[in-house]
């Protein structure tokens, strides 16, 4: 593999691959407008994927850094996946001394189950006291 890092430096984030990504392909959040993405990653944990400086994953914390936190936005480029990376940015997360403490963590997945499982995420142990208000179409246009 050619050299890969991973950097929760601000700096790294290369938000046209990002929010291109997250508005064309990410199931969560298709539309997603530009200055959502940027105002989410000007308060998260960020964690870039970078291959040979080039910016092919990503993912974000968001939380307290003492509590609580909530995994979002992990995505590989499709081109760069089966090369063990969204591996190597959930080794980031799990190992971030920010984040090694924390009580709780959540995350919301519809087809990487396995990956995380690795990490120790497991279905919500009590689902009765867990609620949201979830509205999936917030960024279509009318």
């Amino acid at each position: 593999m050619d050299e890969l890092r991973i950097s929760t430096d601000p700096a790294d984030v290369d938000l046209d691959v990002v929010h291109g990504f997250l508005r064309e392909h990410a199931y969560w959040c298709v539309g997603i407008p530009r200055e959502v993405v940027e105002k989410a990653v000007a308060n998260s944990l960020c964690f870039s994927a970078l291959l040979d400086g080039r910016q092919v994953g990503f993912a974000r914390v968001i939380g307290d850094r003492a509590t609580f936190g909530y995994l979002a936005d992990v995505f590989v480029l499709p081109e760069f996946r089966g090369r063990g990376i969204s591996k190597a940015l959930m080794d980031a997360v799990a190992a971030h001394p920010e984040l090694t403490g924390l009580r709780r963590m959540l995350l919301a997945t519809r087809d990487a189950h396995g990956l995380y499982a690795g990490y120790g995420f497991t279905p919500l142990s009590r689902p009765e006291s867990v609620m949201e208000r979830y509205r999936p179409d917030i960024y279509r246009k009318p």
